[in-house]
């Protein structure tokens, strides 16, 4: 059996959490649950890339690749759009984005890029803090 290694592009910071939701009853998502999207996202992209040589996972997707598997919808390309220029961001940040919303797609199970899937990758490149200007 081989064993897989995963390609994660996110990094995040956290806040510290207010109290009210530390001690809130209502449950969240189990680890067991979590473990589950995650194990159908990489399935996702395992089918997804079965006839692409040398790629296995979205972080290793090509531009032209990108084109074909993580254009995002109107409104996501609009805010895509808009973000690049407000925040100069360079062409490497765009594809970067792309491939953090096609991630995030997945582990919704969503078969589109769509505007909350670029929002939220922009939020995590805007905490990524090796590319910040």
């Amino acid at each position: 059996m081989h064993k897989i290694h995963h390609c994660i592009d996110i990094q995040i910071e956290v806040s510290p959490v207010e109290f009210d939701d530390i001690s809130s009853t209502t449950p969240s998502e189990s680890s067991a649950a979590i473990r589950e999207r995650v194990v159908k996202a990489r399935e996702i992209q395992t089918e997804r890339f079965r006839n692409v040589k040398g790629v296995h996972c979205n972080a290793q997707m090509t531009s032209a690749l990108l084109r074909q598997y993580a254009q995002p919808d109107e409104k996501g390309l609009a805010r895509l759009r808009d973000a690049m220029e407000r925040l100069n961001m360079s062409a490497r940040a765009y594809d970067r984005i792309l491939k953090v919303a096609r991630t995030i797609a997945d582990l919704e199970g969503s078969a589109d890029v769509k505007q909350h899937h670029i929002a939220e990758a922009i939020n995590y490149r805007n905490l990524d803090r090796e590319d910040r200007l």
